[in-house]
Parts: C-alpha cells; sequence; structure tokens
C-alpha cells in the first residue's frame, strides 16, 4: 500500500484534481441548451478562477525544502503541476468568453429596440452588473495570468477541445519563410493550436492562417475582443494601452513581470538576441536616477538625525586630525573571473562587460554602486577576467581590488554582484544595458559572525535579485541530469560562476579606511586620495568655520568639485597619475605628514584636474562609448598642452561659463539629511 501524500505538493496536486473534476462538470452543464441559469454558471466559473488562482500562487512558493520526505523528480512534478494548472486557467476563460452577456446580442437594432421597453430596462440592469462581474472576472484573470509561467504554454485550445482563445500580437512579426503569419502590434488573432517548438498557428481578421511565434502573442482580455467588434479602427490604440499594463517576457521560464510598454529587451528575447535569465541592469538603472547611488554622493558627510552635527565625521581633539571610526564591515575583495557566462546573440554588438557591487540586505542597495569593467578575449568568448596585466598604471575602472564598508545593522547584510553587457543594436543602433545574472554574497552566519575572509566561487543567478521565481541559473541547465558523484561535478563546471577572494586589511589601510564614510565602496586604489579628501572636509567643516551653527557657502573649489570627479573615473586616473609623480618627489617623513599631504592634495588637484573638470573642449563623460572615451584621454593626456591652473586665464583654452558652484561648497545640499 502506498503511503499518504501529506507533503505540500501533493496537497496542492490534490486540490488541483478537485478543481479539474468541478470544472468538466461546469463545461458539461454549460454545453447543454439550457441557458437560463447563464449568469450562475459565470458566477461558478468565477470562483473556480478565483479557487485556482489561490492554488497557483501557493505552487509558486513551494520549494523542495518544504517536503517532510524526499520527493523524486521535485521540481518536474512542479512544472507539470503549473502547466496542468494553466490548461484549467484557459478552459475557465475559454468558457468565460462564451458565458459574456455580449456574446448573445443580436445587433444594434435588437439592443435599441430593447432600449425602448420599460420592461427591458429592467434587464439593462442586470446586464450592466453582469459586466461589472465580467470585468472583475478579467482582473482576476489578469492577476492569474502575471502568476502564470509563460514557458509552459504548449497545450492549445484545440487539443483541450476548447474554442479558439484570442490573443494580442506584442510587436511587429514579418514572416520569413512559406507558412508564416506576418502580423502588426495590436492585432487580434485566434490562436487555432500551439506547438510545442513555441510556433502556434493564429488567424487573424482576415481569415489568413500561418504559424507566429507565441513570444510575440498576449492572451486578450473580454474587453479587448468586445471594443474590437465594436469599433475596429479604434481597436488598435484600445489594444496598445491593454498592453502598455501587461507584458510578459515569454522566452524565460519566470514569473511574468508587469510593465509600462514592451521595452528592447522584450524584443530581443522574442528575437532570441539574448540569452535566457537576461534582464534590463537593475544596478544601471539606479546609477541613472541620480546620485543617489554615486560615490560622489556617499563620500558626502553624514548629518545626525538631529541635523544639527554630523554623524560620521568627528575630529580627534588631540591630534585635530580626522576621528576614525570602525565600521560594522570593513574588508577589501578582490574579483578574480567569471566563468561559463553566455554571450549575447547575433545583432548585438557588446560595447562593455563589466559587474557592478554593492551593499545589499535582500530588499535594498545600501551603498553607492561600483563598477568594474571585466577584459575579454574572444578565445574564451564565455570568461571575463579582471585587473589586466599591463604596463604602467592600471585603470581604476579594470581594477578588480576594491574596499567595502558598511554600518547596516541587517543579519542579511551582504555584498550584491551583478554582472552586465552594455550593448547597441547593429541593425537599429539602440543602446542599452543587460544583466547578465547576480550574485549575493551573505557576509554574516546563523550565529552573527563575519563568515571566513577567503576565495568564494558564487553560482551566478538569473533575472534580477528582486524576483523570487526566477531560474537559478543563467543558463539554460537542463533538468534530469544523473545524479552520480562524476555527472554532478561536470554539471558543475557549466554552472555560471563568479570567483571572489575576500581579504582582511592590514593595519595601515585600515587607519585609511576607517578615516572613510561609514558605507561606501570604491576602488582599493583610490583609498588614499579619499582619505585625504575626508581630512580636508574635516578642516572645513569643523575646524575652521565660525560656530557650528553657520551654514554659509564655504570658499573652496577642491570640496566643491572633487566628488564630481570621482565620478568620472579617466579624471581619477589622470589625478592618480599626477599625484603619484609628485608623492615620488616628497621625503619619507612627509608622506606620512598629513599636513603635507593635504597640502599636496590641493595643489595637485587644482594644477591637473580642475582645470579639465570646466574644459569646453571636454565631452561630458558617456559610459562605453569609445569614441567619447578616446577624445576625453586625448585631451586628459596631451603632452604638448600642460593642464595647470594659468589654463584657466589663457586665452588660448576655452572654459564653460563661471557658475559660483565650481568654487563654493553647500553644506545644505550636500550633506547627507
Amino acid at each position: 500500500m502506498p503511503p499518504k501524500r501529506r507533503g505540500p505538493l501533493q496537497t496542492v496536486q490534490r486540490e488541483t484534481d478537485d478543481i479539474k473534476r468541478k470544472v468538466d462538470a461546469l463545461v458539461q452543464h454549460a454545453a447543454k441548451p439550457d441557458a437560463s441559469d447563464r449568469t450562475e454558471t459565470l458566477e461558478r466559473c468565477k470562483e473556480l478562477q478565483r479557487a485556482l488562482e489561490e492554488i497557483m500562487k501557493t505552487l509558486k512558493k513551494l520549494s523542495k525544502a518544504d517536503e517532510p520526505a524526499p520527493v523524486g523528480n521535485y521540481d518536474q512534478t512542479k512544472r507539470e503541476e503549473e502547466k496542468r494548472m494553466l490548461t484549467l486557467h484557459e478552459r475557465l476563460q475559454s468558457l468565460a468568453l462564451q458565458l459574456q452577456p455580449h456574446d448573445e446580442t443580436a445587433g444594434p437594432s435588437s439592443s435599441q429596440t430593447d432600449q425602448e421597453s420599460d420592461e427591458e430596462n429592467s434587464d439593462e440592469e442586470d446586464e450592466s452588473t453582469e459586466d461589472e462581474d465580467a470585468e472583475e472576472e478579467v482582473q482576476d484573470d489578469n492577476e492569474d495570468d502575471d502568476d502564470a509561467d509563460s514557458g509552459d504554454e504548449d497545450i492549445g485550445p484545440a487539443a483541450s477541445g476548447q474554442e479558439p482563445i484570442s490573443y494580442i500580437a506584442l510587436s511587429v512579426f514579418t514572416g520569413e519563410e512559406e507558412g508564416d503569419l506576418s502580423i502588426q502590434k495590436g492585432e487580434v488573432l485566434r490562436v487555432l493550436s500551439k506547438n510545442k517548438d513555441g510556433w502556434w498557428l493564429a488567424q487573424n481578421s482576415k481569415g489568413q492562417k500561418g504559424l507566429v511565434p507565441k513570444t510575440f502573442l498576449k492572451m486578450s482580455s473580454p474587453q479587448d475582443i468586445e471594443r474590437e467588434n465594436e469599433d475596429e479602427g479604434e481597436s488598435e490604440e484600445e489594444e496598445e494601452d491593454s498592453d502598455m499594463k501587461s507584458s510578459k517576457t515569454s522566452n524565460w521560464n519566470t514569473v511574468r513581470k508587469a510593465v509600462t510598454e514592451i521595452d528592447a529587451t522584450d524584443v530581443l528575447s522574442a528575437m532570441g538576441a539574448i540569452p535566457p535569465g537576461f534582464r534590463p541592469s537593475t544596478l544601471s538603472r539606479l546609477q541613472e536616477e541620480g546620485r543617489s547611488y554615486r560615490a560622489s554622493h556617499f563620500i558626502q558627510p553624514k548629518l545626525s538625525q538631529s541635523q544639527l552635527s554630523f554623524k560620521d565625521l568627528h575630529m580627534d581633539p588631540d591630534t585635530g586630525k580626522v576621528h576614525g571610526r570602525p565600521s560594522r564591515v570593513s574588508l577589501t575583495l578582490t574579483l578574480w573571473s567569471c566563468r561559463m557566462i553566455p554571450p549575447p546573440g547575433v545583432g548585438l554588438q557588446v560595447l562593455s562587460r563589466h559587474v557592478r557591487l554593492c551593499a545589499f540586505n535582500g530588499t535594498q542597495v545600501l551603498s553607492n554602486i561600483h563598477t568594474v569593467r571585466a577584459t575579454y578575449n574572444s578565445k574564451s568568448p564565455k570568461t571575463w577576467s579582471f585587473s589586466p596585466r599591463m604596463t604602467g598604471m592600471l585603470p581604476c575602472l579594470l581594477d578588480g581590488d576594491c574596499f567595502l564598508r558598511c554600518d547596516s545593522e541587517s543579519p542579511d547584510l551582504g555584498i550584491l554582484f551583478e554582472l552586465g553587457v552594455t550593448y547597441i543594436r547593429n541593425s537599429t543602433g539602440e543602446r542599452g544595458d543587460l544583466s547578465c545574472g547576480w550574485a549575493f554574497l551573505k557576509l554574516f552566519d546563523e550565529s552573527g559572525a563575519l563568515i571566513a575572509l577567503r576565495t568564494q566561487e558564487l553560482t551566478i543567478h538569473g533575472g534580477t535579485p528582486f524576483e523570487k521565481d526566477t531560474d537559478s541559473d543563467t543558463t539554460s541547465t537542463k533538468r534530469g541530469y544523473p545524479t552520480g558523484v562524476f555527472q554532478q561535478m561536470l554539471l558543475s563546471r557549466k554552472i555560471p560562476k563568479l570567483v571572489v577572494k575576500l581579504k582582511s586589511v592590514n593595519t595601515r589601510r585600515r587607519e585609511l579606511l576607517n578615516l572613510l564614510p561609514d558605507t561606501i565602496v570604491g576602488s582599493l586604489s583610490t583609498l588614499h586620495l579619499l582619505a585625504t579628501y575626508r581630512q580636508i572636509l574635516t578642516d572645513a567643516l569643523l575646524l575652521d568655520r565660525v560656530t557650528m551653527n553657520n551654514a554659509d557657502l564655504i570658499c573652496s573649489s577642491v570640496l566643491a568639485s572633487f566628488p564630481d570627479v570621482l565620478d568620472q573615473p579617466d579624471l581619477m586616473d589622470a589625478f592618480r597619475k599626477s599625484w603619484t609623480e609628485s608623492e615620488s618627489n616628497l621625503r619619507r617623513s612627509d608622506k606620512r605628514d598629513v599636513n603635507v599631504l593635504k597640502r599636496m592634495f590641493v595643489s595637485v588637484y587644482m594644477g591637473s584636474v580642475f582645470p579639465l573638470l570646466y574644459s569646453a573642449e571636454m565631452p561630458a563623460p558617456w559610459w562605453a562609448d569609445e569614441e567619447v572615451e578616446s577624445q576625453r584621454a586625448r585631451i586628459i593626456y596631451n603632452p604638448s598642452q600642460k593642464t595647470s591652473v594659468e589654463t584657466l586665464l589663457s586665452s588660448q583654452c576655452s572654459h564653460q561659463a563661471f557658475d559660483i558652484t565650481q568654487v563654493t561648497y553647500d553644506l545644505i545640499s550636500s550633506a547627507q539629511h
């Protein structure tokens, strides 16, 4: 006698079996010629839809760890159950379309005759009530559709004995082979059959039939079909509005997401130009939304809760220096390599491969977002490397040595890594940023102790860290592999990995790190410059102000403009180069003297970087644009033109129009509140 089913997955299976029996009975009942109880049948259909929606939500939350006993082929069983629920959902939606009141309307003349009768006015109110119920049903269907797995829609209406379901075209598709059906965006199609290869047989309003990719279609609602029948000319605009409310990325076996419009990623996914698991870059979008996630914001002093003093900027009264503040996390790390990262497909030119990292607690980005560009060898297209060996100074953008400080008390505090590519479409010239996957390194164990600082191999996950039901692998790893040790070892080599080495810091670097804000991420090669800047900032805000209540503008070009330079890696490299040349001329004792270093900081900065920052010839920075980067490099490292303060007054050099913000530091607008 087989054991009783007691696991959560088995419970869901039994509930689905019960729903299926009720759906079968309801379909048989609706097929009877007596339609007097159509409203009651529609209500029962909605109840089953709501019940099915709740079961689907429960199934989405289940994991293998929830089972009290091992379950063989758990993932495959769960996927099959999702597919079965989706089939039931389609049957219920098709039945709801048949039961809609507008399906029985004879025509305009019949409706006008009914409206002229006082006796039919009451029926008209009943119809209005049914329409409201239908709208609620459509909303339930859409919510259910969002929770459904797009990759499992392989059973068509014809196979289940139901009438064809209407779909809306998400984008333009031009048939290239015989038997393909060309469609326009917003066009309503009837899907006659669904093939497992992803090509569906569809029919347009002109009666033309052909194959279209399923990724170009979205299930239509009864309201969309009604609008199409009433006014064919206005249908496209109304369906576009519906399309803006709900679109899906059907190429991936993930949850559907609500978006405002069809973005480039949907089109690239439908074309097969990007692998499964790729998404629009989350961290790139945050960086572009302002300065909140940039180093220029986090280098600024942070005000206390009363906003009458500083939280992370204090002066040691005995030495007159910045009082070092230890943070909960203060460490260095090195990005070594990324393995088995699938490259984008044809039609895309990759402009940059990079890793963005930040402090993260599972739900919120806590620090600035730091970017390290990877080097790439066409002979190993799936391997990314960092910190290439080169003559001269390594640019900080390519430097895999980073530091991280964070004072968050969250038990889930860790480091979020997002692997990304910046691309340009060869056909349209459109640029974009894609996430190739992400990894999260939790820094504290269950007891609250910091994890061991050693080399970590992190598995790259597809999607974004905010998608809970996304496949765990960026690549489309097949299910059902043998479970032997040797086979698992072979399979592990195919899983995308990020190799990171966590390191403790020596005494000298720890002293410098403690001078920085409590939360900040950056390149280790700029650590000494940031620490010196904080010394100058402390002098201006705590020592040179008349009173602590004074918030007047402070005349200092260094304080006013250095945060902007911090967001431009090429200017930081120029500053580092000039600093290294000047530091080499110092005596050993002067290299330890804070006052000497502060004076040299101001002198080197004003004589090298400051004139470049406001040069009219210098193009604005543009990420991953080779032409702009080359133009800036020619100006920055032009040997025939020595940048200095004198160039600001030279008639041969043009500069931006003077602005008072270039030379004054505004404490009120700059400090973190």
